[in-house]
């Protein structure tokens, strides 16, 4: 009797619980066992239990200082390692996750990661044995690897087609049907592509978003301290109401769906109203990635890099909203499991 192949699952950044939602139930559907871990930060978790993908809730962020941060990768390393010896998963998979190839490495297990931004940083010496991308990556960024498999689209097509509108969220924040409502994600300040000049943009956008009597705007800080930090340094605006930040963790692709304008200093909250069609902009001034360039010359993203542009570009008014999302097919997600299975059946 064959043995049934195991895949480890790490979960390290909020936006991997959605995009690996669909890919486990297909990967468990066609007969592989998963095993899923969690970091704790980012609302990771929260996001997790919201979408009902069971979980082991191992490790936490350690900040922005690099120093610390390097000792929290390998401090995670170590509590991932006792998973990693009893499970004894054929793959290790992340989205990015660097503790869990760094274990992976260190203990002979099979890696693959996916990732969609080309500029990330890798750890010396730890590589993945293959890696999966989107089609749009030039072939240049990914000379050094050994396997590489490509999907259709942006990883965003994975789960979108999934998503079904709940009506209500935005009278639950408490905005009105004849407001515009404006969903804001702040840089992400403590990632290495942070760059000043993302701050300065994000200014710029509290500034011209706020100026405007019929706009509010929900803020969706990345940890509880940046929204600390938000909130003392525009105390009006929260004892105003223009500006509110949920309370609790929300459904990120409903409050998309039922925002007028999506503004964000990262990147998967940019995509998926792109994937949405709902109008977005991007005040990202890391180095521009090659998904981002594409959506931009789609026409499906306005980058936003100045303050000038946000001065001129960013448009502030209520959206056309279909009845439904475009409900399309979803070759994306067939692609990264028939190469995630032949990862599983031919490399471990």
């Amino acid at each position: 009797m064959r043995t049934r192949k195991k895949i480890w699952i790490d979960l390290d950044n909020s936006p991997h619980v959605p995009f690996f939602r669909p890919i486990i139930k297909e990967l468990e559907r066609k007969g592989y066992g998963v095993v899923v871990t969690a970091r704790d930060c980012f609302q990771v978790c929260g996001l997790a239990d919201l979408l009902k993908v069971p979980y082991r809730r191992i490790g936490r962020h350690y900040g922005k200082n690099k120093l610390i941060k390097v000792l929290g990768l390998a401090v995670r390393a170590i509590q991932l390692g006792p998973t990693a010896i009893r499970e004894k998963p054929h793959l290790a998979l992340s989205h990015g996750s660097r503790s869990q190839l760094l274990v992976a490495n260190m203990l002979g297990i099979p890696s693959a990661l996916i990732f969609d931004y080309e500029h990330a940083k890798r750890l010396p010496f730890v590589h993945p044995d293959a890696v999966i991308v989107p089609e749009v990556i030039p072939e240049h960024s990914l000379r050094k690897h050994s396997y590489v498999g490509k999907y259709p689209g942006i990883k965003e097509d994975v789960y979108v087609p999934d998503f079904t509108p709940t009506a209500g969220i935005l009278q639950q924040l408490g905005i009105k049907s004849g407001e515009i409502a404006v969903t804001v994600r702040p840089p992400a300040t403590e990632a290495h592509y942070h760059r000043h000049q993302t701050d300065e943009l994000f200014e710029a956008v509290m500034e011209q978003v706020t100026a405007r009597d019929e706009v509010r705007m929900v803020l969706l800080p990345r940890n509880e301290r940046q929204g600390a930090e938000i909130r003392e340094k525009w105390p009006e605006l929260f004892r105003s109401g223009k500006v509110l930040i949920p309370e609790l963790v929300v459904d990120g692709l409903n409050l998309i769906w039922h925002s007028d304008v999506v503004i964000s200093g990262g990147g998967t909250m940019n995509r998926e109203a792109a994937a949405l069609g709902v109008p977005v902009y991007s005040i990202f001034r890391g180095e521009t990635g090659t998904v981002d360039r594409y959506l931009a010359d789609k026409g499906r993203l306005t980058l936003l890099q100045s303050v000038q542009d946000v001065q001129t570009k960013l448009i502030l008014e209520k959206w056309n909203r279909p009845p439904k999302p475009v409900k399309g097919s979803r070759p994306a997600l067939g692609r990264i499991v028939d190469q995630l299975v032949a990862i599983l059946e031919n490399r471990t």
